[in-house]
């Protein structure tokens, strides 16, 4: 397969992107790479402080660089809905929408809309962000919108039973949840988009395995693992390249799943990759969406 090299990628002048959880990680890389193909980059972060660092730091990497922090909170609706507007505001079109922020394996928490906290700050919020954002993704000529998933949505499944882990928390089973939650809403999103001929495609994308803040929910007893993510995975950078190849390849038509290619996926060059048919239920896509779509009222 061909490798991907970022600098072969179609220049982006002229284009606006957002990028959720653009102050660290896959999230910072990713804005990088927009930054560097000449697009003016949204950085959706919730902590404003680590916001303007990073700016800051990929304004001195990238001297060209056109880059606008608003603040955004995943977990929380009104954040989300106050983002959209303030985007509004400003900009009249959306090409690239980056579906990025997220926590990982995070103690039981609920948020203030009472939703559990890494389903609401994975998938959720950013259902809702994709959905107020339609108009200025659909007035680009060919927007896309890239959700990101992990490899943990291969041993996860839909709890319709239990959503919110009330009954019994389980921190990996409910992070597993939002990844396959988040893979199933980018394969429904284009399949709507199609059905109705919109010029907007989603994809979907994942990371493979890499040493990032991504963890830092983790109990204290996971501190010796971390060091093998490192040998076992790549660093940030590369690991934002799947991401990046969905939002710039020219060749992409909607649906596509990118990921490493190495070894179980955990790194290597991006290229499509296959996930589970539990996330091309279209049955139980359907049934999560319409669950997502009444609890976010869009």
């Amino acid at each position: 397969m061909p490798k991907f090299i970022i600098e072969k990628m179609p220049h982006q002048d002229g284009k606006i992107a957002i990028v959720t959880g653009a102050n660290s990680g896959v999230g910072y890389h990713t804005t990088v790479g927009l930054a560097e193909r000449g697009a003016h980059v949204v950085m959706a972060c919730r902590n404003m402080e680590k916001a303007a660092v990073a700016k800051t730091k990929i304004e001195s990497a990238v001297p060209n660089a056109s880059l606008e922090i608003i603040e955004l909170d995943t977990s929380k609706l009104t954040s989300v809905r106050v983002f959209a507007k303030a985007f509004q505001v400003k900009h009249q079109k959306l090409d690239l929408l980056i579906n990025n922020a997220g926590i990982m394996a995070t103690p039981q928490a609920y948020t203030e809309d009472g939703f559990e906290n890494q389903l609401a700050t994975n998938y959720i919020g950013h259902f809702l962000l994709t959905s107020l954002l339609m108009p200025e993704l659909e007035a680009a000529p060919a927007a896309r919108v890239v959700t990101l998933s992990s490899i943990a949505h291969k041993r996860a499944r839909i709890h319709f039973d239990d959503l919110q882990f009330k009954q019994k928390y389980a921190r990996w089973e409910a992070y597993g949840q939002t990844k396959l939650a988040c893979l199933m809403f980018a394969y429904e999103l284009d399949r709507r988009l199609k059905a109705r001929g919109s010029s907007v495609i989603s994809l979907a994308s994942h990371p493979g395995v890499s040493n990032t803040n991504l963890g830092a929910g983790l109990p204290w007893y996971y501190a010796p693992l971390m060091p093998m993510f490192a040998v076992m995975g790549h660093a940030p950078d590369k690991a934002a390249e799947p991401s990046l190849m969905a939002a710039l390849h020219p060749n992409m038509k909607g649906g596509e799943y990118i990921g490493p290619t190495g070894t179980r996926e955990m790194s290597g060059n991006p290229w499509m990759v296959q996930s589970t048919p539990q996330s091309k239920d279209e049955a139980k896509a359907g049934r999560l969406w319409a669950w997502t779509a009444a609890e976010t009222g869009v």
